[in-house]
């Protein structure tokens, strides 16, 4: 009997601290939100950040996304050569990279690689008590700190993905005719007619702009209730990868579910 209750006691302190959680994300979110006038009384901090966030993730994304159409021209190629349809393999390539690869695997390595520097910058401010500083100088942390890193990596998430889907599909190019042979002509013809700008591509893109959002402001709660310690520290950027690449594969399937169920 004491064993179960203890076990109804523990399951409700987890649902607590679940509620509490959510709580104080979803208020984070509002108060970043409320306070993103800066972003256009000081452009130059958000600026700052895109150039952080983006320019410093830009080769791991263009090497991942080359690899990335490199197989989806080899695997689409063996696939289609059964129907005899290896023409459409530009188009193959297109649609799995604007429609879903693009978006999703660029926000995984947006997680874990600005995801994590971003909350690793936030604790150690925390830890070093600069945030506390700007608190006694009368600056607001989150209007200073957290806000311009928001919006840096919301605005360079979209063209992350969309450079990661550029480069994917010249990669599934060189394989698909430079290496194997499909005649040029059909491959970008076929992608022309088959992508549709609004279903296809800028619903990709809408993707990316959510899984933005997640992914930064997971990084950014994490990172602002981090423990001051070396090891706060270390497990908030931790939780950032898990629980930014759980959320980016959650919303991957709840925004397609909506987007192509017609």
């Amino acid at each position: 009997m004491n064993t179960l209750v203890r076990g109804i006691g523990r399951l409700g302190g987890l649902v607590r601290g679940s509620i509490y959680g959510l709580g104080a994300f979803t208020r984070l979110f509002a108060t970043i939100l409320a306070r993103s006038g800066i972003a256009l009384k000081r452009p130059g901090l958000v600026s700052q950040q895109i150039h952080f966030i983006g320019n410093y993730s830009l080769l791991i994304i263009a090497v991942s996304g080359l690899f990335v159409g490199f197989v989806l021209g080899l695997q689409g190629y063996y696939t289609l050569n059964r129907y005899g349809s290896e023409e459409a393999l530009g188009l193959l390539v297109a649609l799995s990279l604007t429609r879903e690869l693009g978006p999703v695997v660029t926000a995984l390595l947006f997680a874990g690689r600005a995801g994590t520097s971003l909350t690793a910058e936030i604790g150690l401010m925390k830890a070093g008590e600069q945030l506390a500083a700007m608190e006694v100088m009368a600056v607001d942390p989150i209007r200073r700190v957290l806000t311009p890193r928001f919006w840096g990596g919301v605005i360079a998430m979209p063209v992350l993905a969309a450079v990661f889907s550029m480069v994917g599909i010249i990669g599934g190019w060189v394989v698909g005719v430079l290496l194997i042979g499909i005649d040029s002509g059909a491959f970008w013809s076929q992608m022309q007619s088959g992508v549709d700008v609004f279903n296809d591509v800028l619903n990709g893109v809408l993707k990316s702009v959510i899984f933005g959002i997640a992914v930064t402001l997971i990084a950014l709660y994490e990172g602002w209730n981090a423990k001051p310690t070396p090891e706060g520290v270390s497990r908030a950027t931790t939780r950032t990868v898990v629980s930014g690449s759980l959320a980016v594969l959650g919303l991957d399937f709840l925004l397609t579910a909506l987007m192509f169920s017609n």
